[in-house]
């Protein structure tokens, strides 16, 4: 073990936070440490690295043990993003500027022979320390984050988002022993995001993560550390292996408690029976008192198995959608926006029909941003043309969803100026929302970005909306947030755009994935997962062509440029989904599941007609 706390006590704002927490890490493990908003996951990072103190208890570290720790908030420096980066190597920065010293001082005939000798020796130790590659890992580390851009600004200019990428990066170059690592995806795109699972994944180190990104998980833990009640329960494997076995161990505590209650009841019955006849006995039977107290203290004795909490309390979230707005819901056609000289879309063409799930994915700064804000009325392009269905319902959820609102305002009053109900009402309804009590009357600046989250999806609810975008929904939700978003997406009945680096939640939600690549878009139909081949092979080619080297990109597979083999892929890939559909549909009990199945179902085969009447025709 490197690092074991033994019965943590803890305090934080009056309430006891752990009682008796017991945690312990070992040399190599690569934990996922995951549990609900608020349970204390990020305060036992700091009691590690010593930031935060703890009330009993006892914490030990192994003796010379480095601990590096990426935070959720951002760092502050004064020079350089690449300065910045320096300081992960100040033990060879200071034996370079020895050097450079000694250089000058060989020019010295009196010192010459000295600084000859003393240069010969710390050049060694430079040169097997990594010193001529500190060039070289700061370029890996920020090509692979995407953060070479940031490496000549000054830090102090830099957001919040982007001083956290350049913390990892710093952390990952430091390469301590033990990676204490909070939330590290929540400001990588994809691309960087798979690169860091890369590194991590030949990390000679410990690592222990919060994340509530379920792939990066996936990919990265051997071993998942459950944070519930002020209790770690330790699981061998990754995420999905965690789920898996939490379940049938829930399922097995509550069998054990339900068979454990079926005795006790009979125990109870057992008792009053003979205290019943010990009294009837004429003389009353003091055996039967007896046999009677003997069984009543085998009660007491026995230890009670504790009723297990199988579910958690989730938003009570049902989105709905009242009219349609068409079949075509957005039309861009030779869509372009320039920012001065610089040109962020080009000739961009786009169409979005009726009940689209339609993923935006892009490396930061692709664009991504600009598009929705189009799409929103809040920018015009600069030229050509975007048409959108009249009278349309939009629902927009941005990565900071309260932006704007006024920081003093109490919850209740936010939810009431858009819900027009009672203050009683209003707190039955947020209640839905996992707000409780005298939580609706925190003022807004007091909410976390979860709490922000959960606030603006109890506005939607009650609004009718028929067009859903969102901007990185998951980035500050807890994973039982995240599938009650995830349930709530897949049941509602309108439209859907979505911006987000979360593999899970783009694989659950969305059946068309638009790839934005130098200011143009790719659009595949397919999840993430299914379609991401193209995204790289695009990403390849246009970096062939920044250097010189001839290649053109690929064009997307759509109804009138794909070649008739991958037509027919897409043919019998519709297909598959159509018979499935139907399948679904024969089984199907619930009539607004069979209506919203009969719509999915329409939607294909509208594709499939359009493809087979391509296919037929290049024959």
């Amino acid at each position: 073990m490197i690092i074991t706390l033994k019965n943590l006590y803890k305090i934080i704002g009056g309430e006891v936070l752990f009682e008796s927490l017991d945690m312990a890490v070992k040399s190599g493990q690569r934990v996922g440490l995951v549990g609900r908003n608020g349970s204390g996951k990020s305060t036992l990072f700091r009691i590690i690295t010593k930031e935060e103190g703890i009330d009993g208890g006892n914490l030990f570290i192994q003796k010379g043990m480095t601990i590096g720790y990426l935070k959720q908030t951002p760092y502050d420096w004064d020079n350089t993003g690449r300065s910045y980066l320096q300081l992960a190597f100040d033990k060879l920065m200071a034996m370079d500027e020895q050097m450079k010293k000694l250089e000058k001082d060989m020019l010295d005939p009196e010192k010459m022979d000295k600084a000859i000798a003393a240069y010969g020796e710390i050049q060694e130790r430079f040169t097997q320390e990594g010193g001529y590659e500190m060039d070289a890992s700061i370029r890996q580390v920020a090509n692979g984050l995407n953060v070479e851009t940031l490496l000549d600004q000054p830090f102090s200019t830099l957001s919040g988002g982007e001083k956290t990428k350049l913390g990892l990066a710093k952390l990952l170059l430091e390469k301590p022993d033990v990676l204490l690592l909070d939330e590290p995806t929540n400001h990588l795109d994809l691309q960087a995001i798979e690169w860091l699972e890369g590194y991590l994944q030949q990390y000679a180190g410990t690592i222990c993560v919060i994340s509530h990104d379920r792939s990066f998980l996936d990919h990265i833990v051997t071993d998942i550390m459950d944070l519930e009640s002020g209790e770690i329960h330790m699981y061998r494997g990754n995420y999905s292996a965690f789920e898996k076995q939490k379940e049938e161990k829930l399922l097995e505590e509550f069998h054990q408690y339900e068979e454990q209650q079926k005795r006790i009841k009979k125990m109870k019955e057992a008792i009053r029976r003979l205290r019943q006849w010990a009294n009837e006995a004429n003389p009353p039977n003091p055996k039967l008192f007896k046999k009677a107290k003997s069984m009543e203290k085998a009660l007491e004795r026995m230890e009670k198995v504790e009723k297990p909490f199988i579910d958690p309390k989730k938003m009570n979230l049902s989105l709905e959608v009242n009219g349609r707005t068409g079949k075509d819901v957005f039309l861009m056609d030779s869509l372009e926006k320039k920012y001065g000289s610089k040109t962020v879309l080009k000739n961009l063409d786009l169409h979005i029909r009726y009940q689209d799930r339609l993923a935006i994915v892009g490396t930061n700064g692709s664009g991504k941003s600009t598009l929705l804000k189009i799409l929103l009325g809040k920018e015009a392009p600069t030229s050509g043309s975007v048409r959108c269905a009249p009278s349309m319902k939009i629902g927009y959820l941005p990565q900071n969803p309260l932006q704007g609102a006024d920081r003093d305002q109490r919850m209740i009053d936010h939810f009431r100026e858009y819900i027009r109900v009672t203050e009683g009402e209003a707190r039955h309804r947020l209640a839905g929302f996992m707000f409780y009590g005298y939580d609706v009357f925190r003022k807004i600046r007091h909410l976390s970005g979860g709490e922000q989250m959960r606030l603006k999806l109890a506005i939607f609810m009650y609004q009718d909306i028929q067009l859903l975008i969102l901007d990185e929904p998951t980035n500050h939700l807890d994973v039982d947030s995240q599938e009650v978003l995830e349930e709530a997406l897949n049941k509602f009945k309108g439209t859907v755009i979505g911006v987000s680096h979360d593999r899970h939640f783009l694989d659950r939600c969305f059946t068309q994935t638009a790839y934005l690549v130098e200011g143009k878009i790719y659009s595949y139909l397919g999840t993430y997962e299914e379609t991401k081949k193209h995204w790289y092979t695009l990403l390849e080619t246009k970096g062939k062509e920044k250097g010189g080297q001839p290649g053109k990109p690929p064009e997307p597979i759509t109804e009138e440029t794909a070649p008739p083999e991958d037509w027919e892929r897409e043919i019998e890939h519709l297909e598959q989904q159509v018979s499935a559909i139907e399948k679904q549909m024969e089984e199907c009990e619930d009539v607004e599941t069979f209506i919203q199945l009969e719509a999915q179902k329409g939607q294909r085969e509208e594709i499939l007609e359009t493809l087979y009447k391509n296919w037929l025709e290049r024959q």
